[in-house]
């Protein structure tokens, strides 16, 4: 059967219509005979997200943006995406924008919550947020270093500022006597150590012959170390404590008033006693020096003794008065 002209006319204009709208389908990233359920979420800024961009689930691509408009006059958009039929997940589950790759791209990607919530639905709205990306990221820890080196140059400015205001041209000079000075002192320092190095050549023998002297002299006393070592100084020591032991108890006894030392220490008329005993001996011998007659009567061929008188200036009457 041959066909006319118009028969063919309006197939080709059929098919191109067909081709259209499939065309159109798939700029939109949506089959023509699509059943995907279809999608709603709201942000307020979704970074630069395209129609047609991939929507996934745990990596998984389960659909497709659909499209991207303003809400309301406050400038929220509204994003619309389809999702294959087969995938459940509750209404309480987010739709997430993040970043597809380190140089830009934007996604969303579907966060499941399996709870006890209603299953969403096609024409349902999700929760949606959106996930800060490498460079927001960057830029949120970069802005405090950002401050802290503005605040660290703007302080090394007015410290160059004030170091410029001190160091006028009557500092300045005085800075380089200073240095000048410094540099001299440094000189006389070298100078210094100069002579005494020629000091320690010319004496090195005198030197060396004292530190030998101080080599012996340590050596001698590592041999009295160990002498004493030897001779039992614990020993004496330990005599010694006990010594200091008996004489601290004798003290303590002549403190309580035992024995004739704490009697004589602590009885008055004993020492009373003592005491006029001794001025009586005293006395005595005292006597007898001067007057040997009173004690010695010797009588030569029967010779009648001689009756003894008693001085004028007897010590022991005086005395006695």
């Amino acid at each position: 059967m041959k066909l006319s002209r118009e028969v063919k006319t309006g197939i080709l204009v059929i098919l191109g219509i067909l081709a259209v709208i499939f065309g159109f389908s798939y700029l939109k990233s949506s089959s023509f005979f699509d059943d995907s359920s279809t999608f709603y979420a709201v942000y307020d800024n979704v970074g630069g997200l395209q129609s047609g961009t991939q929507v996934s689930i745990n990596g998984l691509v389960v659909g497709n943006v659909t499209s991207i408009r303003f809400k309301d006059n406050q400038f929220k958009s509204i994003v619309t995406f389809s999702i294959n039929e087969g995938y459940g997940f509750s209404k309480n589950s987010l739709a997430e924008i993040y970043d597809t790759g380190i140089i830009g791209g934007k996604g969303i990607q579907i966060i499941p919550v399996f709870d006890d919530g209603v299953t969403a639905k096609s024409g349902d709205t999700l929760q949606s947020r959106v996930k800060p990306g490498l460079t927001d990221l960057v830029q949120e820890n970069l802005t405090p270093l950002q401050m802290k080196v503005e605040g660290a140059v703007t302080h090394a400015d007015s410290l160059l500022m004030n170091v410029n205001d001190v160091l006028d041209y009557k500092t300045r000079l005085e800075l380089r006597q200073s240095i000048a000075g410094l540099n001299k002192l440094v000189s006389s320092f070298q100078v210094t150590a100069s002579a005494l190095n020629q000091v320690l050549t010319d004496n090195k023998e005198e030197l060396d012959s004292s530190i030998k002297n101080v080599n012996t002299i340590t050596a001698n006393f590592s041999e009295l170390s160990k002498e004493l070592a030897k001779s039992d100084l614990a020993g004496t020591i330990s005599g010694l404590q006990g010594t200091v032991d008996n004489l601290n108890m004798v003290l303590s006894k002549i403190e309580k008033g035992e024995g004739s030392l704490g009697k004589l220490a602590h009885d008055d008329e004993f020492y009373n006693n003592l005491s006029n005993a001794s001025r009586e001996l005293d006395l005595l011998l005292q006597d007898f020096r001067l007057n040997p007659k009173r004690y010695v009567n010797v009588s030569v061929f029967g010779k009648k003794q001689k009756e003894y008188e008693l001085p004028e200036n007897d010590p022991a009457a005086t005395k006695e008065n």
